[in-house]
């Protein structure tokens, strides 16, 4: 008996550790999925059991991630863009910013200075609602966006994520208790709010927009608390809604009082101007603007600030008791945004990232052919996508692309598990990809979708 647990544990480790170094050795890329718990059984000659063990250890360790109903895919980590580099692969995949448009010693001089300027201030826990200076500094930043807070009404947290977890969790005023999502939509939020039971609902959003008819029909039901949106620069779909839409928004929001959470988190990635999000035409009443400094800057900064209306503040308030954010983190970024850094990086990165959009958009018009995919046409951001047909098998795609060096995002974990009104499509992220390898991957996409449907 003990021989036989004893093996478990041996045959347990040898897979863990076949595992990590196909990962590592790129056998299985940034993206992937890995074979079904059934396959890796059948392949190890073991268990269900063991492998389900060894899979819930690499995740544990951030090295693969699961989609409900899907499988388990592999984790791109911050290493990945230089290996990946090394390698030759095209990676369609990772969100990351480009870590050569780092602006490392500006924000290092930022660093120092916030040092200097707040001294043993920095060895205290700080305030829950943030640095105060930074949130003065914040209002005029936010002004940029056509966003005009006092600072009171301005929270800063530990990135976007942290505030989003605690508005799903907090009663609202309106006594209301569900979520109103877009169908696709930030994966990582949906899994939460899936996992703790936050009661759901999805609304379908395309690259033509949202059926605004179908959204009052949602808030005249009297079930939603808040419905939560990205205006510009969808994730995955990479879109945008029009100024009617957004307006529209606003107005439906007040009408059945009806909270929308904004979330702007790539407001500095557009090249064009005159973008006035849903916060513009609603003056604060019932939008809540949140904004991220992770995509412009870097992901490890973990910061976030969130504009609430006044009658959320109290309750917000309550339910973020601590001071968790990192208050050398606040101060380098309240200088690198008072000395101009800030918005010269902000240029220089949102060019970058419309360079690389032109180009996937003329290689799209290069290769692409009419009845293959739909591709919208976005000219900012870092995303789009690749709108295919139902008949496409995606999963045997996505490993003729890999085989390929090509590393791409489904877009199945994008929806509610429960939501069955899928399209069928892969996230494109542009944020590391150089134009010319772009046209490369973008020329083997349509090959392989060709080969798919024939």
């Amino acid at each position: 008996m003990h021989t036989d647990k004893g093996n478990n544990v041996k045959k347990y480790i040898s897979i863990l550790s076949d595992m990590e170094n196909k990962i590592r050795e790129g056998l299985y890329l940034p993206g992937q999925k890995l074979p079904s718990v059934r396959m890796a059984a059948e392949a190890y000659g073991c268990s269900i059991s063991t492998v389900t063990r060894a899979y819930a250890e690499l995740e544990k360790r951030h090295v693969i991630y699961s989609v409900p109903q899907s499988g388990f895919y592999v984790v791109v980590k911050p290493g990945d863009w230089r290996d990946n580099r090394d390698s030759g692969i095209i990676n369609f995949a990772t969100v990351l910013p480009d870590l050569d448009a780092f602006p490392y010693l500006d924000f290092q001089h930022c660093l120092n200075k916030a040092i200097d300027i707040y001294k043993y201030d920095l060895f205290t826990y700080g305030e829950p609602q943030g640095l105060e200076s930074l949130r003065h500094t914040l209002v005029s930043h936010l002004a940029n966006d056509q966003v005009f807070p006092k600072a009171e009404r301005i929270i800063v947290t530990s990135g976007a994520q942290q505030a989003l977890e605690i508005l799903a969790k907090m009663p609202f005023p309106n006594g209301k208790s569900a979520v109103l999502v877009e169908q696709p939509s930030y994966d990582r939020y949906l899994r939460f709010l899936e996992t703790e039971n936050i009661p759901v609902y999805g609304i379908a959003r395309t690259a033509a927009g949202m059926d605004l008819r179908e959204l009052e029909q949602r808030f005249r039901s009297g079930e939603i608390k808040f419905f939560y949106t990205m205006s510009r620069y969808h994730n995955p779909l990479g879109t945008s809604y029009s100024m009617e839409e957004r307006r529209a928004i606003a107005r439906l929001a007040e009408k059945y009082d009806v909270y929308i959470l904004e979330d702007d988190y790539m407001a500095d990635l557009g090249a064009e101007r005159q973008f006035d999000p849903i916060y513009a035409y609603d003056g604060g009443s019932h939008v809540i603007y949140l904004k991220s400094f992770s995509k412009i800057i870097f992901p490890g900064l973990r910061l976030g600030a969130i504009v609430l209306p006044e009658r959320l503040l109290k309750t917000f308030h309550a339910y973020k008791i601590y001071p968790d954010t990192s208050l050398l983190s606040q101060a380098a970024l309240e200088v690198y945004i008072k000395n101009g850094m800030y918005e010269r990086h902000k240029h220089r990165i949102s060019s970058l990232y419309a360079s690389r959009m032109q180009a996937l958009r003329e290689s799209v018009e290069r290769y692409n052919e009419p009845g293959l995919m739909e591709v919208p046409d976005i000219s900012s951001g870092i995303y789009t996508h690749f709108k295919l047909k139902s008949t496409v098998n995606l999963e045997r795609l996505l490993q003729r692309l890999a085989e390929r060096n090509i590393s791409a995002v489904p877009g199945k974990g994008f929806y509610l598990s429960n939501y069955l009104e899928r399209e069928k499509f892969l996230r494109i992220s542009i944020s590391q990809t150089q134009p010319e390898r772009i046209d490369e991957g973008v020329k083997a996409i349509v090959e392989e979708v060709r080969r798919e449907i024939r």
